[in-house]
């Protein structure tokens, strides 16, 4: 098999030869990784993912623009998203952490939002796209459409976490109106990577806290499912056999049948601070597949090499050959990771034989 029928063979469940490896470090992890494989010689191999660049804006905005609408500059180094959230850079000991602005969180009526310049999005592929599409299929890869933050969470962040909720418990025209532009540019995006040749679309937004659901699943089946479901819906019009991860960190346990019904086919990340993976796979494993499941918050940072071997083979051992895990850290890896740790999950992943 080619890393992409690999991949995809173990997503569908239908067994597969060898585990993948795939985790993302924070700069200060990387430079730590980067020491260590310089002393020591070791390598490890490459994600199987290739991510998708994105389909081009209309009318895209400068972060001149976006200061002159908050009203005042901001630090070096500022990011804006594509709805003018402000990403600003802290102290050095904030490392990579920053402070979030949210451009609607003064915004009071209907036509305020009317007025505010929403960004739009192409259906269409660019020939970049198109490009790397094709060469990450040629070299055997699977081809990744990332859009993560796909309604929730970057409508909040446009607006304010507080402010949202509000409005969807009182102000429910506001909150429609945000959610609804928020949507069309999600399933604007999610068409384009399909029609560039993505084999899956990664989604996500963040539903979970650590030891309980965000909101209510009356105000989820509200307000977020529908949209949520017309994403999918509209990519997998085009493509029936896409392959729909899905991401939220925290307990999201009673949102699972309902992310089922959506169409999300792999759940990202099993956080097991909140939530039982056991359990999870003993109920939907045989309609839901996995991608996680080793802690960032435990294990990666404070366990040993070899409790993190353990760990990842038990997992692997109770899943069994036809697969459906994709095995990996929950989130991305901290300074505080030790490089052996990370060795070590890789080892695991590539010394292991399905049973």
């Amino acid at each position: 098999m080619t890393e992409r029928e690999n991949l995809i063979s173990l997503l569908r469940r239908t067994g597969y030869e060898y585990m993948p490896i795939d985790f993302s470090m924070t700069p200060g992890a990387a430079e730590k990784l980067k020491a260590y494989m310089k002393e020591t010689g070791y390598t490890y191999p490459e994600s199987p993912f290739v991510n998708l660049p994105w389909a081009e804006e209309k009318n895209p905005k400068s972060s001149k623009f976006w200061e002159k609408l908050y009203g005042h500059g901001f630090k070096e180094g500022t990011r804006f998203d594509r709805y003018g959230t402000a990403n600003e850079p802290g102290s050095a000991a904030c490392l990579h952490m920053t402070k979030m602005y949210h451009p609607l969180e003064k915004t009071e009526s209907i036509a305020e939002l009317e007025a505010y310049p929403w960004s739009e999005y192409n259906c269409e592929p660019t020939t970049e796209m198109l490009s790397c599409a094709r060469k990450a299929h040629e070299n055997g890869k699977f081809v990744l459409g990332n859009m993560q933050c796909t309604i929730w969470k970057t409508a909040w962040y446009a607006r304010g976490m507080e402010m949202l909720m509000m409005d969807m418990m009182s102000e429910p025209d506001m909150a429609e109106f945000v959610l609804d532009k928020v949507t069309e540019n999600s399933v604007k995006n999610a068409v384009s990577f399909v029609k560039a040749g993505a084999d899956g679309l990664f989604l996500g937004d963040d539903i979970g806290m650590q030891s309980t659901i965000m909101m209510s699943l009356e105000l989820y089946r509200e307000y977020l499912k529908p949209r949520l479901t017309r994403v999918i819906s509209e990519a997998k019009k085009l493509k029936p056999d896409l392959i729909i991860f899905y991401h939220s960190c925290g307990y999201v346990t009673p949102f699972i049948e309902d992310l089922i019904e959506a169409g999300v086919d792999v759940l990202n990340p099993v956080q097991p601070e909140s939530m039982d993976f056991n359990e999870v796979f003993r109920l939907y494993g045989d309609r839901l597949s996995f991608c996680g499941t080793i802690g960032t918050q435990t294990t990666m940072p404070f366990g040993t090499p070899d409790e993190i071997r353990k760990e990842v083979w038990e997992r692997l051992d109770l899943v069994g050959k036809n697969g459906g895990l994709l095995i990996c850290p929950t989130h991305v890896l901290e300074p505080e990771v030790p490089p052996e740790n990370i060795a070590a999950y890789i080892d695991a992943c590539t010394e292991y034989k399905p049973k």
